[in-house]
């Protein structure tokens, strides 16, 4: 697991890995995709953390800032099928109180993307995937380059750009698209 992912950037490939996943393993590429969070914070959201809410407000592990998310439509729709006591976790282990690792989460998301018949055409999607995929999102959304590179608390353009796989042959691209 330590080779480099990358975002996925077709939202057709999108979709097909969504279609192969149910219930809170479908959740977990929702919300992964959706909210931009390191597993890490991921994993460790309970069904109150989200349920009847608009927003979450969370201290990123690894930061130690706060972090406050609104919830678009969609991850609202989303987080209505959830099910359970607030202080269970959201993608609980079958092995205890506790969520699953980072490790089942790799498993879940790689057996989709398989399913979906896009193994050859995406290589190994890792669980930074999500993360990544979120910074493109809003990259291809329009979002200043500024704004994503704070949100994903990055010190330069130039590593966010890497960082969500936007290439030379895609800036090339989006100069070339410009008529005056």
């Amino acid at each position: 697991m330590g080779n480099e992912v990358y975002p996925i950037k077709d939202k057709r490939d999108f979709n097909k890995i969504k279609r192969q996943l149910h219930g809170r393993n479908r959740l977990l590429l929702t919300l992964g995709t959706a909210f931009g969070l390191r597993i890490s914070d991921l994993l460790t959201l309970k069904v109150g953390d989200l349920r009847g809410k608009d927003a979450l407000t969370l201290t990123e592990s690894k930061r130690k800032k706060k972090r406050t998310i609104t919830f678009s439509k969609s991850v609202k729709k989303e987080i209505a099928i959830l099910s359970g006591k607030d202080s269970d976790y959201i993608f609980a282990s079958r092995k205890g109180d506790r969520p699953i690792s980072r490790v089942q989460a790799y498993r879940i998301l790689n057996d989709a993307v398989a399913s979906a018949g896009l193994t050859d055409k995406l290589g190994t999607i890792g669980t930074h995937s999500l993360r990544k995929t979120f910074g493109y999102r809003l990259y291809e959304n329009g979002v200043n380059i500024t704004r994503i590179m704070t949100i994903l608390a990055h010190s330069s353009e130039r590593e966010t750009l890497k960082y969500i796989g936007v290439t030379a042959d895609e800036i090339s691209e989006a100069y070339e698209s410009i008529e005056v």
